[in-house]
């Protein structure tokens, strides 16, 4: 059964390998191995921690393991964790420090392995820093969008399902962001380097 189809069962409709799980355990498996690194990625999208970004995830699908009578009801299954491991971290990044070693760490790491001049890998790792600094900054309307859309898979259709808003909103957020983000960083870099 090819991944495109969809297959109804009673009321509900499920997708591909859905339709051929047969229990909740195993529409909860096919979940998390279909969706974890989603999962994972949507989290590491808050934290930029891979540590706490992990504990997310778990959190997530302990979250959904209480639930998993509902993954069966569910049209769209990776919506649905989209939107569960986005609350999850969201309410763990309010919880949690700052800074963590693991961060501080990793950027020393990253700037010795660049194989880039050193000049140039330092304005690339002030921009990223900048822009680690301006993202938080924004208003949280704007800092969602641009935040969950910095996930991989997730497209304007997938943050307007997990943050319940219109598509539209959505594209008009992050295009209000990026002016933003633009303009704020230009300012940076020209007080930087007097360009």
């Amino acid at each position: 059964m090819s991944e495109g189809i969809r297959v109804a069962v009673g009321q509900v409709t499920l997708s591909g390998a859905m339709a051929l799980a047969r229990t909740e355990e195993d529409l909860l498996e096919l979940a998390v191995r279909e969706h974890a690194r989603m999962v994972y990625r949507i989290a590491y999208s808050v934290f930029r921690n891979h540590q706490d970004a992990e504990d997310a995830t778990q959190e997530t699908f302990v979250r959904v393991l209480r639930a998993r009578r509902k993954l069966a009801t569910v049209d769209d299954p990776q919506r649905w964790l989209a939107r569960i491991a986005w609350r999850v971290a969201v309410e763990r990044k309010k919880n949690s420090p700052e800074i963590s070693l693991e961060e501080t760490d990793g950027a020393v790491t990253q700037l010795r392995s660049t194989e880039m001049p050193a000049d140039e890998a330092i304005v690339s790792q002030e921009v990223a820093e900048a822009l680690e600094r301006l993202v938080p900054a924004l208003p949280h309307q704007l800092r969602d969008v641009v935040t969950l859309s910095t996930v991989g898979d997730m497209s304007p259709t997938d943050v307007a399902a997990v943050l319940e808003i219109s598509e539209a909103a959505v594209r008009s957020r992050l295009f209000r962001a990026r002016q933003i983000l633009r303009e704020k960083l230009g300012v940076l870099l020209e007080g930087r380097y007097g360009t």
